[in-house]
């Protein structure tokens, strides 16, 4: 006899790239903070190997490929430059896209909201308060409340958790095949979203959409 999956209680997006146009701030603010070093990282390099990691976890991958000693005083200095960098950045303009704010209040008087994000905590509610929607959200985790980012679960998991929900309730909103695995190894069901990559590198998702445009509690309900 075939079981229908449990209905869908929380929506956790990631940030950057799904509710956020700020991807390549962040390349920029990273970028800032590696020419202080005399290091460099090119967009299509960033694109294809390092988005989906957290703001930590990028140096000390790129250390890692790089064959970059990196000790742990060198790694706070280039995570805390990155961040004021970010900031600066962030001041010329609204981060949000445009369809951010009503899929968000369209969402929220049935589903529990969350986020899973590879940003810091503290820049994500920056950008929310800003838009009026930091309210909307019951759960903010950023890459400075785990041990181990995306495509790791442990994000998922904690939003879950802080939601009150299990993950087999929730579904994932993702631009990344980083964030889909980490969702997906969560055990929630996935939303990829064409933002950053093509469908064809979202195929693992549950559904595949343009926009947050093509989000609504009927679409969430079918998953």
């Amino acid at each position: 006899m075939n079981i229908a999956p449990a209905r869908i209680r929380a929506v956790v997006f990631d940030f950057d790239g799904v509710l956020a146009n700020t991807e390549r701030l962040h390349l920029l603010a990273i970028q800032d903070a590696l020419a202080a070093h005399g290091r460099t990282l090119d967009e299509r390099t960033y694109f294809d190997r390092y988005l989906g990691f957290g703001d930590r976890d990028v140096f000390v991958e790129l250390a890692r490929d790089l064959a970059w000693p990196l000790d742990e005083p060198t790694l706070d200095g280039l995570m805390s430059l990155k961040a004021d960098r970010y900031r600066r950045h962030l001041d010329g303009g609204d981060a949000l896209y445009p369809p951010a704010s009503a899929c968000v209040r369209c969402l929220s008087p049935r589903f529990a909201l969350g986020i899973a994000s590879g940003s810091l905590r503290s820049e994500i509610q920056h950008i929310l308060s800003g838009a009026g929607l930091l309210d909307a959200f019951g759960a903010i985790v950023g890459a400075d409340d785990v041990g181990l980012g995306k495509p790791a679960p442990e994000p998922y998991l904690k939003a879950a958790q802080l939601l009150g929900v299990d993950p087999s309730r929730a579904v994932a909103i993702e631009d990344s095949r980083w964030g889909l695995d980490s969702a997906r190894a969560a055990g929630m069901r996935t939303i990829g979203i064409t933002t950053t990559y093509p469908a064809s590198a979202l195929a693992p998702a549950d559904l595949i959409v343009d926009s947050l445009e093509d989000i609504s509690p009927d679409v969430i309900d079918r998953l």
